[in-house]
């Protein structure tokens, strides 16, 4: 006997990432309407208290994201794991530990920056991802997902880069995160986050390789399925 279609293994992941993502959609198109008012109604003051405004939905979005990397090892998400495990490093690094950690980070205008590239990037990711699990396609949609992050990812990391570069100066200051080991070991927190410097362009060599070549991939059957149906 049939299972009802409700209670096949594929309808149940399909619905359980099709919530996943409307969550994750709703959550960035609030961070990024709020953000909006706010500077319409205050000009660049608003950009000062970006952080304190709007700072822990960020914080909760990025945490739920996490989960993403157990979709992929499951199974339940076609995508490669290590390019989703570098973009998803950088954003936690750059925002658990070199943001949330300082608060005179908190106050610079790159926090706002980089809060608009990556929720550009997610709203339309999400949308993309969200339809095509409930079998919808728009070919400007599809477009977009996979050529927005063209010129914004490398924006999104130079602005990553230029946030550790101004947090320096603070965690050399405070101390924070550096500590002393056993047998006169220490480490010293600045200069791990400038070997992290380095290892972030490596990192968006790879992920911006991986993404151009999915692109071309996606965009090459696009029309063809769009014909069949």
């Amino acid at each position: 006997m049939a299972l009802p279609a409700w209670l096949q293994p594929r309808y149940r992941k399909n619905t359980y990432l099709f919530i996943y993502y409307l969550l994750q959609f709703c959550g960035h198109s609030w961070i990024f309407t709020n953000m909006t008012v706010r500077f319409f109604s205050f000009g660049e003051d608003s950009m000062v208290d970006t952080f304190y405004a709007i700072g822990l939905v960020m914080r909760l979005c990025q945490s739920i994201s996490l989960l993403e990397l157990l979709h992929i090892s499951v199974g339940i998400d076609p995508n490669r794991l290590l390019p989703r495990l570098l973009q998803l490093t950088e954003r936690i690094i750059i925002l658990f530990v070199v943001i949330t950690s300082q608060e005179e980070v908190q106050e610079k205008y790159v926090v706002c920056v980089l809060f608009i590239f990556w929720n550009l990037l997610d709203m339309v990711r999400y949308t993309y991802s969200m339809l095509s699990v409930i079998g919808i396609s728009y070919a400007v949609l599809t477009w977009l997902s996979q050529t927005l992050w063209m010129p914004i990812y490398p924006l999104c990391v130079l602005a990553e880069a230029f946030a550790i570069y101004q947090s320096l100066p603070y965690f050399e200051s405070f101390g924070t995160y550096s500590t002393k080991l056993p047998f006169d070991l220490s480490i010293y927190f600045p200069y791990v986050l400038k070997i992290y410097l380095m290892m972030l362009f490596i990192g968006m060599y790879y992920t911006y390789s991986h993404l151009y070549s999915e692109r071309r991939d996606v965009l090459r059957v696009f029309p063809f399925k769009k014909k069949k149906t």
